[in-house]
């Protein structure tokens, strides 16, 4: 029997990502979208109506907006987009599917054959590698069993939740191009942050906004000869540590099955198997059904999708900046920080927000260091979004140019975004609250040089150090000046006075 060390094993993995699409309503009835921020909490079972449930009569209207953001999502990945694509039926049974049938798109897709730029790793600066996309296509998503109560309360049975049941779906295939857990993990978080940006999902993995479904197998060397494990897709993994993990052992998982069995791919070879959290490892669901199983046939209840050219140009338009340029340009052209870059495009919304900064006038470096200190800490505290503070691109600018001509000190700077952050003070002039608040630091002569006579009076020993060449005493005795003067002296103007005073 062959072990371990007679072989040469290399990972296969191809995706598909599920997208829950952010429309209002769902995909084929104007009942309340659970994907949208507005519906997030909604009670089991209250986004419903005849369509959802499949009572008998009904009749779907397809949403035009769900269409748009697929189309959008394609571009983005550099797919063709069909001018002409219809509707299928895709036939079987579950608990949370009423009408034991789901609309979906089978020979005719909205998008093919894209091809996107993608990470080998998750760490920032990581080279990146060409991701050939297969298809991306629009459907309606099931509902999903509950195995506990609404709380988190124990039950000994399932509730079949229908409020996830028509939310539009966006289904994308790639390549079998990943050969490593790490790079299949990169793809996600690359393909999250795109979706993102464009504002087709919120991208909350917790709420299966996006769920991942790797298909794995292995290509085996041996004595000269090549084997190929059968593929296993991986259900509904929605965080990237189990998708990193469940990649991973499953890897490990089929070197050891065929080590032991010999057993290699072939026709209706293909299986799904679950993803356990707790004990790290995947299990057997069933074996996976062919396209003839589903008994695709076109809806009859459905007009066919036609993209004329002022549709698809009204669509090109709404296109931005992909993360991974906009990244490139901010360590490139703005000369941020790596680290920084990142930071800044992993949140979209505070990306589009530190994009308004600039454009209302304030240096990369400073805007960078607002967002990422400043606005990022009340951000943290009030446990929303930097777009959400209240404070306006304007104000940013105002107060990084009070800051810029030392009206205000690093702290009083704090303290203003603080004030322009409270609703009662949306739309005021940072100038006229430094003013209001006593924030603004004290840069006349006389004052300041009072201080810093107190200050070097009160301390002989710090000065006798600075004097012996300890320059950095000097340090202590700003600090004096600064606790003077309630922290309105401009510190740079103290330091000049302290050192021509004692140094000369």
């Amino acid at each position: 029997m062959p072990t371990a060390a007679d072989i040469k094993a290399r990972l296969m993995v191809g995706m598909e990502i599920h997208v829950e699409l952010a429309t209002r309503s769902k995909m084929f009835t104007s009942a309340p979208n659970v994907a949208h921020p507005d519906y997030f909490d909604a009670e089991p079972n209250s986004l419903c109506d005849p369509v959802v449930l499949g009572m008998p009569g009904v009749l779907p209207v397809m949403n035009r907006r769900a269409v748009e953001m697929s189309m959008l999502v394609g571009l983005a990945l550099g797919c063709t987009i069909n001018r002409k694509t219809k509707w299928d039926r895709k036939s079987y049974y579950y608990p949370d599917l009423p009408k034991n049938y789901q609309i979906s798109q089978y020979d005719q897709p909205l998008c093919i054959d894209g091809s996107v730029e993608s990470p080998v790793s998750d760490q920032p600066g990581a080279a990146t590698r060409t991701i050939r996309i297969i298809r991306a296509h629009l459907e309606e998503d099931a509902g999903k069993l509950l195995h506990e109560a609404p709380g988190g309360f124990a039950i000994d049975y399932s509730i079949v939740d229908l409020n996830r049941a028509g939310t539009p779906l966006l289904e994308i295939v790639t390549h079998p191009d990943f050969d490593s857990a790490e790079q299949v993990v990169a793809f996600g978080q690359a393909l999250r942050n795109i979706c993102r940006f464009l504002g087709v999902t919120e991208g909350i993995m917790q709420k299966g906004h996006m769920r991942f479904e790797p298909n794995i197998n292995v290509v085996i060397e041996r004595d000269g000869k090549t084997y190929k494990t059968p593929i296993v897709e991986i259900k509904n993994l929605n965080s990237f540590k189990a998708l990193h993990g469940a990649v991973n052992y499953e890897y490990q998982r089929q070197i050891d099955e065929w080590l032991e069995t010999g057993v290699v791919m072939k026709a209706g070879a293909k299986s799904t198997r679950g993803w356990d959290d707790t004990t790290g490892s995947t299990f057997l669901q069933r074996e996976k059904e062919e396209a003839h199983d589903y008994r695709y046939f076109p809806d009859p209840d459905l007009v066919h999708v036609v993209v004329d050219d002022a549709w698809m140009a009204r669509v090109k338009a709404q296109l931005l900046e992909l993360p991974l340029a906009r990244e490139k340009r901010y360590i490139e052209t703005l000369g941020m920080s790596v680290k920084d870059a990142r930071a800044l495009i992993d949140e979209p919304r505070a990306c589009l927000f530190f994009e308004a900064v600039l454009a209302a006038g304030v240096d990369a470096k400073r805007a960078s260091s607002i967002m990422l200190n400043n606005l990022a800490k009340r951000a943290n505290e009030r446990a929303c979004r930097v777009d959400e503070l209240g404070i306006s691109a304007s104000q940013v600018k105002a107060i990084a140019d009070l800051s810029a001509a030392d009206k205000i000190g690093s702290a009083a700077a704090d303290d203003l975004i603080g004030l322009c952050c409270e609703s009662a003070n949306k739309d005021a002039d940072p100038l006229k609250l430094a003013e209001q608040r006593g924030l603004l630091q004290v840069s006349d002569d006389s004052a300041l040089d009072e201080w810093v006579q107190q200050v070097i009076a009160q301390n002989e020993k710090v000065v006798a150090q600075i004097k012996a060449g300890k320059e950095s005493a000097i340090m202590s005795l700003m600090g004096g000046v600064m606790k003077l003067s309630k922290g309105k002296a401009n510190a740079k103007v103290v330091q000049e006075k302290l050192r021509k005073a004692l140094l000369g």
